[in-house]
């Protein structure tokens, strides 16, 4: 099959895996394919009024909206078993359902340290504390997430009941200022995020009030 010479190169989504202190890149996982659709939600931090509340403040807003992000990811390992890919014939799509589900699993070395500091007598351990994951749907949305949601379907199989074809279902919510602080990495790239939005904005040219219908507002 041949494609248009000047066709565009197509960019992957992904995850990118960053150590929450240093910021070093520990994984990147881009997705087999690019989702048909990208679900995303926002929730106004406005402050509530009625009840008593002071009238004044009904358009203020506390902070940066909440923003959820949910997706379906494709695995398929029909491509690479054609060809005799090794990984794909011993395994199927296991190591990139693993690579997925890694989001969500602490490390076996932190449940060890855990339990040993548990077997030491250590009256408070500290949470296991996760990478910080990026969403990266192209260079305008690069943004720090957190897993909120993980399911997986497996649809097909070889003769030795690896998965070859599987559908994640991942809910992501944008963890802002608000959640972290300016000072941390994942608020500084928020805040970069936030920023492009404004810039993204001022592209958009505005209208005018006789597109509403209307000559002035009362």
């Amino acid at each position: 099959m041949t494609t248009f010479p000047n066709s565009p190169k197509l960019v992957r989504g992904g995850i990118v895996l960053l150590d929450p202190v240093s910021a070093a890149v520990r994984r990147i996982i881009v997705l087999q394919y690019n989702p048909d659709t990208l679900s995303r939600t926002l929730q106004s931090q406005a402050v509530e009024t009625g009840g008593g509340q002071n009238r004044s403040e009904a358009l203020r807003l506390k902070g940066p909206p909440v923003e959820t992000i949910k997706l379906e990811a494709e695995l398929d390992a029909t491509d690479q078993l054609e060809v005799r890919n090794e990984t794909a014939l011993a395994v199927g799509v296991h190591p990139e359902l693993a690579a997925l589900e890694s989001l969500v699993y602490p490390t076996s070395q932190q449940l060890r340290a855990n339990d040993a500091l548990a077997a030491a007598g250590v009256l408070e351990i500290a949470p296991m504390e996760a990478p910080l994951s990026l969403f990266v749907w192209s260079k305008n949305r690069i943004v720090p997430v957190r897993v909120t949601e993980f399911s997986v379907t497996e649809e097909a199989f070889d003769p030795a009941l690896n998965p070859i074809r599987a559908k994640v279902s991942l809910g992501f919510r944008v963890l802002s200022v608000d959640d972290v602080g300016f000072s941390h990495k994942a608020g500084s790239l928020y805040m970069a995020y936030h920023q492009q939005k404004e810039q993204l904005a001022t592209l958009s040219q505005s209208g005018a009030l006789r597109a509403l219908g209307v000559e002035r507002i009362p």
